[in-house]
């Protein structure tokens, strides 16, 4: 109830809004009759309930066959606009069509479906954990290849995938004793659809039919038509063959991205299944529902679906799906207590999941018995599935080129409205028939838009796919490598991208007792496993051997390459069964663990010692850790050992306090800040039995452990890191290192890769907890300043914020934080998200998740994100990103529109070179086009006011030679071998682009009309008399012949102004066939102006200009114009205005806010000289400025600073050498040195 007027002046402020809340509640909820949110995944759906109105639609088809069809072209083309023709809006629950809108703002409008139930066949609905509920009729609808149903009961439209939520762990192993019944399998069946990923190949005729429709194309209809109804037939024919050319063209690059796609996910096969009670029963993959129980090979094989391993240990090659092309040891989801009862979640039992379309190398379990799998997704719902939807249905790339071709086309068409205007009264005026004034006009709007336009736009994309692929480098989105031209910021994971796949053993540092016996301490270096020195330091080495998930396939040693090279300089063996006779894919029962060996003699060790691996708690990214229990086979049965290794934070937490060397944070800093990857080792002992061993929860033995060292690993930089991040750092491209590793590893190592530049400052953000009596206060942020190993503080430079000339804005510092830290200042501090992640460029300890969020985030501030990475964890960032690229062996990767086989990042500014060009070149041809339309526009309208028009022979020489073949060549141009400091522009809407095409407009009709008007000023000219009583008209004329041939040189003038080169791409002299089709068609355009063969003068049905001297004038003439309209070009376009103008025109905008200016400019401006408003946030009184700023420097005590401590900017310019070149304030380099740290 609504409060009165007088009532409300006496409430206070916190009821006023409640009452509008309350309010707002109302009007939802009854507008949520009609309209609801969907969430499936990671897409949410709008939706909105339309019955069909038969009367709307009787009216739509009558108004579709009035218009001859261009009704319902125009409803095709605006699916909204075709939903309210032809439905009416009602409540969900009785609407027979659905109007759906994704996340991208796609519209689609579906048809709401039924399914009845039968006496042999009855209708269920997923009701959680795998169980079914019988309903009488079922609705649904399907969208992207999922299923949404009308759910009964909540009264609201739901996506089957999400029904099955909530299983318990103990519901997968009660279906892996009997499996699904035949007649669960057919309820199930109806609802999941069949097991099977398949891109269905559209008809040729329905691909070939939906491209003609597009509005380019039905333009060219119309046009033809015209022409054809003026008698142009040659050229009409000709632009016929030429569009269908086109259309082909597409459809094969269409149907051929579809084979590909097909090729690369469709696959099927039998399966065994476990159904009615326990009976074996082979059936095709096909029909596999989620419940259904399933036996894996042990030899291999791929998985067709999502299931949740039950029994045994699966190793898997997972490289399809993520790139990485190390095994994966999956194991069995464990048996848990019914009171317990946790419920399953993909990402925390990953390790237990068996992904579809991943590669079986093989199964371990006991001897004779088979491994067990519940099936827990099919289809589309599948992991696989979700990667095919996302190409099938990419997101719209937030790039607004598409939008400025259609808005310059109507900018062309406003031009074409005046010629229309024009041709309409000079016919009027002269007494034309009505037919021919039609006719005319008509034709002059044909003419604005070129019928070759839409194959000319999509060259560049093509020659840039095909450089890249013969660099090995693949792609299987096409329109994404225009978007790669605008490329700013780029993300790269550390291990395996920007360092070697392999890590170096460095050293290991015990811990040992104290002198007296009482405190622990680190003994030094121990740089390699030597027998005598390392003879007190069993146990460690003991956790070396044992603490890992190696593994044998085919005799071969396979696992973690770190897990390789330390178990590998222990030099003890491993074997996976005890009696060499016995199948290695039996090697599973615990009698018969993985078993290593030492070598007699070694570490302290007499005799011989096998240890069994009994437990393995595999390694996990949220948990930082892997443990194992271990049991010596000379010890009591109950005797076991239990061994961990992980990030030195999260062992050292698990750990006993008094176990822990008091400088252990020191020495892990210390190595971390010199780039070493440290693992923590841990033990303690358990007495514990064997059948206890294989149930208990890792969390209740992984306490009160004992530190045994510390052990170093170099990740060193791959050779072409360096030099590549150089490049991109003097482009102007911002560096981001996004790694799941230590924060201090991952800062030294962008130190010396230069992502931390070495005349920046760097701070870490971390937290700290709140003061006691502000315990409800939010966690603190501190600032700790980051310095190399020296005492002295690399730089302290100045702003590069340069508002005045506009230049790009940067910031003075650079901050680094950890994963952890960006999860609280995600959810306490959401205001600071967008600051942070435009200044901060070290993201360590970062799961998957947050990987994507940070994408998303760069992406929320207008960055322009590529991705690159090369395993698992970064699946979610590839398709988040603008590009995502990823470093695997495979040719294709479904995980990321681009792949490379090069496997460094050296392919990343290939990429964005390649992106350039294409971006480029589809500029420079639409300007090209267009130019050329305007062109033939004033020609012809010259020729109308002599009641003339080109002949049919020389529209075909214009059209077919001087444009069709220069567009076919344009794009061979390769991409400059250098990055540009400066972005190529990306609006094509532009003042630049439109004063370009206006200009060149300007100097063309200037030319021809002097040209038109001296040639009627000369003694021989003999003036166009319109004939008389002809049957076919002659069109010849001496100033049509002169206009001619001054146009043609004008083409092939427009053709080299608009064909940059340098700094994006090559000069014109690289592109060797345009070079030769530029040369070839001055020489024929020479040819026909100055002495054209008697041929020419019938076939081009000239009207001869009797003077040599007056042709050579005309030649002189078209050399002045394109010196003229070269100059126009350079310097007025290319350095007033792209260059001048765009400065002043940024330096404007970013000083009143402008909402032209991209957000992180906006930010950037604001926060890039000082990083204080990083703990201001959290301070008491963040308004008072002179508050106090926690700021620590991360090799010295904690200290206080006022913000005017750590911000001031030096009196003078600061230079900092490094390995021979020189570096300013703003990072720029004299020279071609790699970036070090400064201190090294």
């Amino acid at each position: 109830m609504l409060l009165s007027g007088a009532e409300s002046w006496g409430v206070s402020e916190q009821a006023r809004a409640r009452s509008y809340e309350t309010l707002a509640s109302t009007l939802m909820t009854s507008l949520g009759e009609h309209t609801a949110r969907v969430t499936v995944a990671d897409e949410t759906l709008q939706i909105w309930g339309y019955r069909i109105n038969r009367l709307k639609t009787l009216l739509m088809w009558i108004g579709t066959l009035l218009t001859l069809g261009a009704f319902r072209l125009l409803l095709y083309w605006y699916p909204k606009l075709f939903v309210k023709c032809t439905a009416s809006r009602c409540a969900l629950s009785s609407a027979d069509s659905i109007l759906v809108k994704d996340d991208h703002m796609n519209m689609a409008f579906r048809p709401v479906r039924f399914m009845v139930s039968k006496p042999d066949c009855q209708v269920a609905l997923p009701s959680g954990a795998f169980h079914m509920s019988d309903i009488v009729k079922l609705r649904y609808f399907t969208h992207k290849k999922l299923m949404y149903v009308w759910h009964p009961t909540e009264m609201k439209f739901v996506g089957v995938e999400s029904m099955d939520s909530e299983i318990a762990l103990s519901r997968f192993h009660e279906l892996a004793e009997n499996g699904l019944s035949d007649v669960d399998v057919k309820k199930r069946m109806l609802i999941y659809g069949k097991n099977v990923i398949e891109v269905k190949l559209k008809p040729i005729i329905v691909l070939l039919f939906k491209e003609a429709i597009s509005p380019f194309y039905i333009f060219q209809i119309f046009s033809v038509s015209v022409w054809f109804s003026d008698e142009y037939e040659l050229y009409a024919s000709i632009i016929v063959i030429m569009s269908v050319m086109s259309i082909t063209i597409d459809v094969y690059q269409t149907r051929k991205q579809e084979i590909n796609l097909r090729s690369m996910v469709h696959s099927s096969d039998t399966v065994q299944v476990i159904r009615n009670g326990g009976h074996l029963k082979v059936v095709d993959s096909e029909q596999l529902v989620p419940g259904d129980v399933i036996l894996i090979p042990s030899h291999g094989c791929t998985m067709q679906c999502d299931a949740v391993l039950m029994n045994g240990t699966v190793i898997v090659n997972e490289s399809m799906l993520t790139g990485e092309s190390v095994p994966v040891s999956k194991v069995a989801l464990p048996e848990v207590d019914d009171e317990s009862c946790p419920t399953f979640s993909i990402k925390e039992h990953s390790r237990h999941t068996l992904f579809c379309g991943t590669q079986v190398l093989q199964t371990r379990y006991y001897s004779g018995r088979k491994v067990k799998a519940v099936v827990l997704r099919t289809a589309y719902s599948t992991l696989k599935g979700q990667l095919v939807r996302s190409i099938m249905y990419p997101k719209p790339v937030d790039f607004r080129f598409t939008k400025d071709l259609f808005k310059f086309v109507g900018f062309l068409a406003c031009i074409a409205a005046c010629g229309f205007i024009y041709t309409i009264a000079i016919m009027i005026s002269r007494a034309s028939s009505v037919k021919k004034i039609l006719v005319r006009s008509l034709d002059i709007i044909t003419i604005v838009v070129p019928p070759a336009l839409p194959a000319a736009m999509s060259i560049g994309i093509i020659s840039a796919q095909i450089r890249l692929r013969k660099k090995q480098i693949f792609c299987i989105s096409p329109s994404t490598i225009n978007t790669c031209g605008a490329i700013n910021t780029v993300c790269f994971d550390k291990t395996g991208t920007l360092t070697e796949d392999g890590l170096d053993f460095h050293c290991m540092r015990p811990v040992r007792l104290a002198d007296d016996g009482k405190r622990p301490v680190f003994d030094g270096e121990f740089t390699a496993f030597l027998s005598d020195e390392m003879n007190a330091y069993g146990e460690l080495i003991k956790a070396i051997s044992t603490c890992h998930s190696l593994t044998r396939i085919q005799g071969e040693l396979c696992g973690d390459p770190l897990d390789l090279i330390l178990f590998k300089h222990t030099g003890w063996s491993l074997d996976e069964t005890v009696d060499s006779g016995i199948d290695e894919t039996a090697r599973f029962d615990i009698i018969q663990p993985t078993v290593v060996r030492n070598v007699p003699g070694h570490f302290g060790f007499e005799c011989e010692i096998e240890l069994a691996i009994i437990r393995q708690f595999t390694f996990s990214s949220s948990l930082q850790r892997m443990t194992v229990i271990v049991h010596n086979p000379n010890e009591q049965s109950n005797s076991m050992t239990l061994y961990c290794k992980g990030s030195p934070e999260m062992v050292a937490s698990l750990c006993r306090p008094e176990t822990i060397p008091h400088n252990y944070v020191n020495i892990v800093s210390d190595y971390a800040q010199h780039g070493y990857r440290l693992i923590a080792v841990a033990y303690r002992k358990l007495e514990i039995s064997f059948a206890k061993s294989q149930k208990v929860k890792r969390e209740l033995v992984e306490c009160d452990l004992q530190l045994l060292g510390l052990v170093a690993m170099e990740n060193r930089l791959k050779r072409q890191t360096v030099g590549v991040i150089h490049q991109l750092n003097k482009a102007r491209i911002r560096t981001v290192m996004v790694t799941g590793d230590n924060l201090l590893t991952a800062l030294s190592v962008a130190r010396e890769c230069a992502i931390i530049q070495p005349t920046k400052r760097a701070f870490l953000v971390e937290t700290a907890p709140p003061p006691e009596k502000g315990a409800s206060k939010r966690v603190q942020l501190i600032l700790k300043q980051s310095i190399s190993s020296s005492e002295d503080v690399v730089d302290d430079c100045s702003s590069t914020v340069d508002v005045e000339s506009g230049h790009l804005v940067d910031s003075t510092y650079q901050l680094a934080i950890s994963g952890p830290t960006f999860a609280v200042v995600c959810h306490e501090y959401p205001e600071l998200v967008e600051k942070l992640v435009t200044v901060c460029d070290v993201y360590a300890r970062m799961s998957p998740d947050q990987k994507q969020l940070l994408v998303n985030k760069l992406q929320e501030v207008d960055y322009t994100v590529a991705m690159c990475g090369d395993g698992a964890n970064d699946c979610a960032a590839l398709k988040a990103a603008h590009a995502g690229i990823s470093l695997s062996e495979a040719e294709a990767s479904i995980a990321a529109p681009f792949t490379s086989k090069i496997p460094d990042i050296r392919c990343v500014p290939m990429i964005i070179r390649e992106g350039r060009a294409a971006l480029v070149t589809s500029f420079g041809v639409f300007k090209y086009m267009a130019g050329y339309s305007l062109t033939q526009f004033i020609t012809i309208l010259h020729l109308y006011w002599l009641n003339t028009n080109l002949t049919d022979f020389q529209f075909l020489y214009i059209d077919m030679g001087l444009v069709t073949l220069v567009a076919l060549f344009f794009g061979n141009t390769p991409s400059c071998q250098r990055l540009s400091a400066a972005p190529p522009p990306t609006r094509l809407l532009s003042l630049a682009s439109i004063l370009s095409i206006v200009g060149q407009l300007t100097i063309i009709t200037s030319f021809q009309l002097f040209i038109f008007l001296y040639t009627a000023f000369q003694p021989w000219f003999i003036p166009y008399a319109v004939p008389v009583g002809q049957e076919q008209e002659d069109k010849r004329s001496m100033q049509g012949t002169a206009i001619f041939c001054l146009s043609t040189f004008q083409y092939i003038t427009l053709a080299v102004i608009y064909s940059k080169g340098l700094p994006y791409r090559k000069t014109l002299f690289s592109n060797i066939p345009l070079c030769l089709s530029l040369v070839g068609l001055a020489i024929s355009s020479i040819v026909l102006c100055v002495y054209p063969p008697p041929f020419a003068y019938s076939f081009m049905e000239f009207d001869p200009l009797p003077e040599i001297g007056y042709r050579l004038l005309i030649l002189i003439t078209a050399f002045i114009c394109a010196v003229c309209a070269y100059l126009y070009e350079t310097y007025f376009i290319d350095h007033l205005i792209l260059n001048v103008r765009e400065r002043w025109r940024k330096a404007r905008h970013l000083r009143s806010g402008s909402s032209e200016t991209n957000r992180f400019e906006k930010i950037l401006h604001s926060i890039g000289g000082e990083p204080s408003w990083v703990t201001a946030a959290g301070n008491d009184s963040p308004g008072d400025e002179n508050s106090p700023v926690r700021v620590e420097h991360s090799e010295t005590t904690e200290t206080l600073l006022t913000p005017s401590c750590y911000t001031t900017p030096p009196s003078s310019p600061v230079k900092v050498v490094v390995n021979g070149s020189v570096y300013d304030n703003n990072g720029h380099c004299n020279g071609e040195g790699q970036f070090y740290d400064a201190q090294q």
